[in-house]
């Protein structure tokens, strides 16, 4: 008998009904700094042609705007494109922001001279048609640069401890492979040379524990749809199994929130 895999197409629409849910861009306003950053590991030059995939509300794509360059950003939810747009209006800052799927990229071969994605394409179910399409779309000699959370730092432990109260469907990979060297190599390592990792950390600032679990509670929609999907009870062990990670990384003693949150850094030139 053939086991079925995945149905993506049904992940994918309800990843999307997730990500539009709360205020993402309230939550992405916060990782300016990485896309930056980003930006300033794959060396970017003012005119070249930077893809941004699964752009969110344009955190990498506002980055690489903020060097002349020529920007699309690409996502599947309608509302965060939005919010880009009006970030951009707002810097005066020109991006292409259109809606579309990582796995299937709207775009030429060889159409961009850099690709990039800050916490995006890790989420998409289709592990390795993600990974082809993002290589497709780079020109041969450009790069592709990206920022994936660690299945050891504090984002991706929340990201475990949200798949053991709303488990993640039979059959789909771990977003965690793509902030892993290994993973990164088995998806992308047969179409690029010169593969670079880092490792840095986001430092998650905020008044308290509590303010950032109320926070992330009401905008982030990986965790306010668990507590919108579990009964009380499961919601108050929820929240006090995140108060403990946040405990378990917190380097405050002032009853603020200083925690380090590792991400998988990738630099990669095209094949």
């Amino acid at each position: 008998m053939v086991q079925s895999g995945p149905d993506f197409g049904a992940i994918k629409q309800r990843q999307q009904r997730t990500w539009a849910s709360g205020d993402f861009a309230a939550v992405g306003g916060r990782l300016v700094i990485v896309g930056e950053t980003l930006c300033e590991a794959v060396d970017l030059r003012a005119g070249s042609r930077v893809l941004d995939v699964a752009c969110g509300s344009g955190t990498a794509a506002l980055a690489a705007a903020r060097r002349d360059c020529d920007v699309t950003g690409i996502d599947y939810v309608p509302a965060l494109l939005e919010r880009g747009r009006e970030r951009a209006a707002v810097e005066r800052l020109t991006v292409d922001f259109q809606e579309g799927d990582a796995e299937a990229l709207p775009f030429a071969d060889a159409s961009f001279d850099v690709v990039l994605s800050t916490f995006g394409v890790m989420f998409a179910p289709n592990q390795a048609q993600t990974a082809a399409e993002l290589l497709r779309v780079c020109r041969s000699g450009g790069t592709i640069g990206l920022a994936n959370w660690t299945p050891e730092g504090m984002n991706g432990q929340m990201f475990a401890l949200n798949g053991r109260y709303l488990p993640p469907p039979p059959g789909l990979p771990s977003p965690g492979r793509w902030g892993t060297e290994e993973g990164i190599r088995e998806l992308l390592g047969h179409g690029v040379d010169d593969l670079r990792f880092e490792r840095p950390n986001f430092v998650v600032r905020d008044r308290s524990p509590r303010h950032w679990l109320d926070f992330f509670r009401t905008h982030f929609g990986p965790v306010k749809g668990v507590f919108d999907t579990i009964d009380a009870a499961g919601q108050e062990a929820y929240a006090a199994d995140l108060l403990a990670l946040i405990d378990r990384f917190n380097q405050a003693d002032d009853g603020t929130m200083v925690t380090p949150a590792e991400y998988l850094e990738v630099v990669a030139t095209r094949r």
